[in-house]
């Protein structure tokens, strides 16, 4: 039951990545033990290592190396998100992972379809649906994380889409490629035709197996009855029985196949309404049963979702901000629906609601009902109600692994079965175990924490797994998966549900589309009764900074230096496996090696992470710890030397980028890269003699040290800019004292130097204690990730402002604009930014000051991380890739608040970027 386990075959895996090496570029090809132990996690609790990573960039790249590994014998899984549940994105030999050329996205029929690569996050497409008021149906809590390949592979539903609009009712047509590497496209009437005239043997033995399944009353009708609730356990036998062309029977057996009979490279869906009126209500319930015996009731009103939460997990997420006082000590047993119902108008939804109140007064309540419209109040409920899973894991004990399952029963036993499945909770001493799930459609997940380190711990999970399946199947025909896909825990389990003839049936389809069994094996269909007890994954304690992790994957897509090394997740696991070899006397020198530069060097710190987890772990705080704890005392030393003469420091950093330019230029090196023309250092600012509101103006090091943009029209640098915009603005600034000594701390903290970064905190804010007035006047911070650490160390009675909300907020409201800028503007969001939750109030002000705003996709933090882009330069070039594509050929420039943000955005964009004050003060006049 090692998680660590070695493949169980004897393959020339060494012969096999010379071969795959002549496929993909060596970037693309992870063969090392840390990046191949970060990818032998997903987010089941299930972990296999293996042999290679692979990326795979197009489908051409896709059949070469499913060509290769039928060669060699060698399994192969795909891998997209990684967010999946149950154990289909790990393996112990082959891992195809999607590369960054995934993610082609095309509107179609005015948005009543839309053609997607599997590389999108579900999330993604429904933004570029919001214009149509349309989405995609499938609705998975992860959709923020989740991509549309692992979506349609694992068939995932949610909590609005039910039976009737997940990727199985949705679908149009798809690209699809077979084991045998064929490609064939649904949606080309050529393509088919040509599938057919190939592969005639194949679709002549679909068709007479959907024939026969079809003459079959029996198994039939158990078919259909079992796809009347959700069920994902198993591969789509409905597409016998709902179809008779071997095409289409072919297309649905892949919805929810969890990629062992065939890759999906494309998928067409029809979209669904997003209706623009919603309103929500938190309603409590005496007990299960009451809110069980509701949920029947509401199933025939106008609601859209309704969402189980018992007892023990609203305990768990009852401190969550925006969650209700109400829930806070209510009694044990006392049950929540989260319910929500839409309308394509306000009066529609007010109707909807009197409806749905009219169906709940037949039940006993808390309190009455209470729907909010408003979506800043019913978002932080379902934002809360998506991250429920991680959230509980969280609190789990350290050293512990959280399990989550998912069933359906009929919405009439939903009750009773809620009722037996915590008295098995009881009888397995399953004592923290919680429910919580899609009512409305019979299907409730439950999540416990078990020991996977103790064999009794292993037993006692084995017995409660056996019981619960009997209970599922035999008392109420339902079904062990529901909308998590069958993966590795439930593959043993199959027969139990099916029966013998419906699984032969499924052997059957999966030797006729993957004849050597090399696609994802032991994963839907597995002959080992105990397969469920392989592989297990332990979840040892590494850091109280980390513990809580219960590495979901939410927090990758914030993250520049995914796919570059390591993403947050992937950190804390090769974090975790260092810790617990050290903690068995191994000092594991390799991963340590390799960590120093995968987990510490490439990232960015940036905190972005945060903001996606759902229980706000911040990985660049261990990271930051882990610097510390690797500094030697002459480094130590030369921090104390730099902080005690830090005016002095900051001219010698600015005089070896210079130097290092030079050396560059002459010697055509690879000196980490400088902006192209390193700005003049900037002016001392001078306070001006304006009388008007006063307010304490700081400068950040950064800027005033490297003075204007490079390229930018304008000379002067940001301190002089932004003294003169205010004074235009009516504002008297005033400048605290000894300001080339002053920093935040934040270039220290950046490298695990807290002692001296708190410091130079309390030096700051000693200075503008003084100059403010011990508070009574405003601070201003020109540099967004300044700001984000004044605001969070600084004395409360100082009211510190960034740069966008002070322009946006006090600025803006003074000045009038005399002409918009006509050219295209483009505008960053950096990371301190966003977490300070500033993106609206930024793009405001560039919406006031510009014709076109543009915000470049795919671009989130651009990864320069303070003196990253000097140090590092590929970690910048890695998170700004996606950056000179988006650019508009005739935009002026662009904007954003931090200026060594700006710096490698310039590099990247070939535009310059620089602070969003030059902006509004160039359009910008003082109202008379």
């Amino acid at each position: 039951m090692n998680a660590l386990s070695s493949p169980a075959t004897s393959r020339d895996y060494d012969a096999l990545a010379v071969r795959l090496g002549a496929i993909v570029p060596p970037e693309r090809l992870i063969r090392d033990p840390l990046r191949t132990l970060a990818y032998g996690t997903d987010a089941s609790f299930y972990r296999l290592v293996p042999q290679i990573v692979i990326k795979a960039d197009s489908e051409a790249e896709v059949i070469a190396i499913l060509a290769e590994c039928r060669a060699a014998q060698a399994p192969v899984t795909f891998r997209a998100a990684g967010t999946s549940l149950s154990g289909q994105s790990v393996t112990d030999s082959v891992l195809l992972v999607l590369g960054d050329s995934w993610n082609g996205v095309k509107i179609e029929d005015d948005g009543k379809a839309i053609r997607l690569q599997p590389g999108v996050i579900g999330a993604e497409a429904n933004r570029r649906l919001a214009a149509f008021a349309r989405k995609i149906g499938p609705d998975p809590a992860s959709i923020d994380s989740a991509k549309i390949g692992g979506m349609a592979a694992n068939n995932s539903s949610g909590m609005c889409c039910g039976t009737a609009d997940n990727s199985y009712q949705t679908m149009l047509s798809m690209r699809l490629i077979l084991a045998d590497g064929t490609l064939v496209d649904t949606g080309d009437a050529a393509s088919v035709a040509a599938f057919r005239a190939s592969h005639g043997a194949l679709l002549a033995e679909l068709a007479e197996l959907g024939g026969a399944t079809r003459d079959n009353p029996a198994l039939a009708e158990r078919i259909r009855s079992k796809f009347a609730i959700k069920n994902t356990t198993g591969y789509s036998l409905n597409a016998l029985v709902d179809f008779e062309d071997p095409i289409d029977i072919l297309t649905h057996l892949l919805i929810g196949s969890e990629g062992t009979l065939g890759f999906i490279a494309e998928i067409t869906y029809r979209t669904v309404p997003e209706h623009a009126h919603k309103a929500s209500a938190l309603l409590l319930f005496p007990d299960i049963a009451e809110a069980c015996r509701a949920v029947a009731e509401l199933k025939h009103s106008p609601v859209s979702a309704v969402e189980l939460m018992d007892r023990p997990a609203l305990r768990s997420v009852e401190d969550k901000p925006g969650m209700p006082a109400e829930i806070v000590g209510v009694a044990d047993g006392v049950t929540a629906l989260l319910v929500e119902t839409r309308a394509e108008s306000a009066e529609g939804l007010a109707a909807n609601i009197d409806a749905v109140k009219h169906v709940l007064a037949a039940f006993t309540t808390l309190y009455p009902p209470a729907f909010t419209d408003a979506p800043e109040e019913f978002g932080k409920l379902w934002k809360i109600r998506k991250g429920l899973f991680p959230a509980v894991g969280a609190v789990r004990k350290t050293g512990t692994t959280v399990i989550i399952e998912d069933v359906a029963v009929k919405i009439p036993d939903l009750a009773q079965a809620m009722l037996d499945l915590q008295a098995l909770f009881a009888k397995h001493g399953y004592d923290e175990a919680i429910i919580f799930g899609h009512a409305l459609d019979g299907n409730v997940h439950f999540v416990f924490t078990q020991d996977f380190g103790i064999r009794a711990e292993v037993d006692r999970y084995a017995a409660f797994m056996d019981d619960v399946c009997h209970l599922v199947v035999d008392k109420y025909d339902g079904s062990l998966k529901a909308e998590h896909g069958t993966g590795r825990n439930m593959a043993p389990f199959v027969e139990m549900e099916w029966g013998q003839e419906a699984t032969a049936l499924m052997w059957r389809l999966k030797r006729l589309l993957d004849p050597s069994g090399l696609l994802n094996p032991g994963v839907v269909l597995d002959d080992d009764p105990y397969a469920h007890l392989w592989n297990l994954k332990a979840l040892p304690a590494a850091d109280p900074l980390v513990d809580t992790c219960i590495e979901c994957g939410f927090c990758e897509r914030m993250c520049p230096s995914h796919g570059l090394t390591l993403s947050p997740r992937q950190r804390i696991t090769g974090w975790r496996e260092i810790s617990r070899r050290q903690a068995q006397g191994d000092d594991a020198p390799e991963l340590r090696k390799l960590y120093d530069y995968q987990g510490l060097d490439t990232c960015a710190a940036c905190g972005l992470c945060s903001t996606a987890c759902p229980v706000g772990i911040e990985t660049g705080l261990l990271t930051k710890a882990l610097r510390g704890r690797k500094l030697t005392p002459l480094q130590k030393m030369a921090g104390k030397l730099a902080a005690n003469n830090f005016g002095l420091a900051m001219k010698g950093a600015r005089a070896a980028l210079v130097a290092g330019r030079v050396a560059q230029a002459m010697t055509g090196g690879s000196f980490p890269k400088v902006h192209a023309s390193l700005p003049r250092p900037a002016k001392p600012p001078v306070a001006n003699r304006a009388t008007g509101e006063e307010v304490v103006y700081i400068p950040s090091c950064a800027n005033r040290s490297l003075g204007a943009s490079s390229g930018a029209p304008e000379s002067d640098a940001v301190p002089e800019r932004m003294t003169a915009l205010l004074e235009k603005a009516g504002f008297r600034v005033v400048f605290p004292e000894n300001m080339a000594e002053l920093c935040c701390g934040q270039a220290f903290e950046s490298k695990g130097m807290n002692d001296l970064a708190d410091a130079k905190s309390s030096e700051m804010e000693r200075a503008l204690l003084a100059a403010s007035d011990n508070g009574r006047i405003p601070v201003l911070m020109d540099a967004s990730a300044c700001t984000l650490r004044l605001k969070r160390v600084l004395d409360k009675r100082l009211s510190v402002f960034d740069s966008v909300e002070f322009l946006h907020d006090r600025v803006l409201p003074r000045l009038e604009i005399e002409r918009k800028e006509s050219r295209p503007v483009l505008v960053h969001f950096n990371c301190s930014a966003r977490r300070m939750e500033l993106e609206g109030k930024m793009l405001a002000l560039a919406q006031a000051c510009a014709e076109t705003v543009v915000v470049p996709e795919g671009v989130g933090c651009c990864g320069f991380a303070g003196d990253k882009g000097f140090t590092t330069p590929e970690l910048n070039d890695h998170a700004l890739r996606r950056l000179p594509a988006a650019v508009p050929v005739d935009a002026e420039g662009g904007y954003s608040s931090n200026r060594t943000c700006e710096i490698g955005l310039s590099d990247h964009s070939g535009k310059p970027y620089r602070s969003i004050a030059y902006l509004l003060d160039r359009v910008g006049k003082r109202k008379d």
